[in-house]
């Protein structure tokens, strides 16, 4: 199966022909344009715009009206002029179709867009894999307006993720450059979702050399595996099998609660939304208690917990619990009132 990059680099190389035909079609047409203005002036001793004028109709078969009369050899002239330059003009509106068209300069430009969107987008999540988890979160990204990036080498799914709108690099995720490529030094984290444990755990390693400090989630199979992704550098792992076993017995046992926390995680619920959110040093919440800061009189939110620097937990904090800058507050409640929260947490 051929690659994308050998799809691209063929895409190149009918551009590159196509434009050395265009190329020479053009310097033939103009080589008839000034062999036909020549002729006039020589033969029928007309000025030189009024030679070029004639040839031009006369080899784009426009033919308004001859602009003096012709003698015997203009006449023999006009006839090669138009077996010939009829001729070239032909090949040359042909060749400059086949550029436009057959040439991919279409393909062209939008590639060129989007090198342009790779070296400027920041703040990112960078997602290796395109199958069934990577496409499942490039969809809540989608939803959710957070901007990322997908590397998959497998043509279909790289066309697939193209297709459904996201930015994509046809290559191995596993390599420093591509990951240079997709913006690792501007991201805000990056997502492991290849095909096996091993991918990811190369992947993870050569994320964590080129960003020590960078946020990683990378998916596992096994439970040695778990253990070896974060040895690589993984700040999590998730196993979907293992979520999923518990999913199914929490909704047996559950059901109730499992659906209070899909209605509160789903990205397409308009009315209620647990969100994570960061308490800067310039806020004017920092240093202050939850009773104090008034958040739910302020936003009508419930703070759920607070994740400390540290990353200890607190859960259902109560009134009196001080709020640090750098701290994560976890709370329920509605989206606008969840924004609104937000700016006053980072400013």
């Amino acid at each position: 199966m051929t690659s994308r990059r050998q799809e691209m680099e063929a895409d190149a190389r009918t551009l590159e022909r196509s434009a050395g035909g265009l190329f020479f079609a053009v310097v033939l047409l103009a080589s008839v344009l000034i062999a036909g203005t020549i002729g006039y002036v020589a033969i029928e001793g007309w000025d030189p715009w009024d030679a070029f004028y004639m040839t031009v109709t006369t080899v784009t078969t426009v033919g308004y009206r001859e602009i003096h009369e012709l003698s015997r050899a203009g006449q023999v002239f006009t006839v090669f002029l138009v077996l010939g330059g009829v001729g070239a003009a032909l090949y040359t509106f042909t060749q400059l179709a086949a550029v436009v068209i057959e040439g991919g300069v279409a393909r062209h430009l939008q590639q060129r867009r989007r090198m342009r969107m790779l070296d400027t987008i920041k703040d990112h999540f960078i997602v290796c894999g395109y199958g069934r988890i990577g496409s499942i979160v490039a969809r809540e990204f989608r939803q959710q307006q957070v901007p990322f990036v997908v590397i998959e080498r497998d043509p279909d799914r790289y066309r697939a993720a193209v297709d459904g709108g996201a930015l994509a690099i046809d290559a191995d995720a596993s390599q420093e450059d591509v990951l240079t490529r997709a913006g690792i030094a501007r991201a805000r984290g990056l997502i492991t979702a290849v095909g096996t444990d091993a991918e990811n755990v190369y992947t993870v390693l050569s994320a964590r050399v080129l960003r020590p400090d960078l946020f990683i989630i990378s998916r596992s199979e096994s439970g040695d595996s778990t253990r070896k992704l974060q040895r690589a550098g993984a700040n999590r792992v998730i196993s979907p099998y293992q979520i999923g076993a518990v999913q199914i017995a929490q909704t047996a046992i559950r059901p109730a609660v499992v659906d209070f926390f899909e209605l509160a995680t789903s990205s397409e619920n308009l009315e209620l939304a647990m969100e994570e959110i960061t308490i800067t040093a310039a806020s004017a919440l920092a240093h202050h208690s939850i009773l104090d800061a008034s958040l739910r009189q302020r936003f009508g939110v419930i703070v759920v917990a607070i994740q400390r620097e540290d990353l200890r937990m607190e859960f259902n904090p109560e009134p009196a619990t001080l709020i640090h800058a750098g701290d994560k507050l976890v709370v329920l409640g509605r989206p606008d009132s969840l924004k609104r929260l937000e700016d006053e947490a980072g400013s």
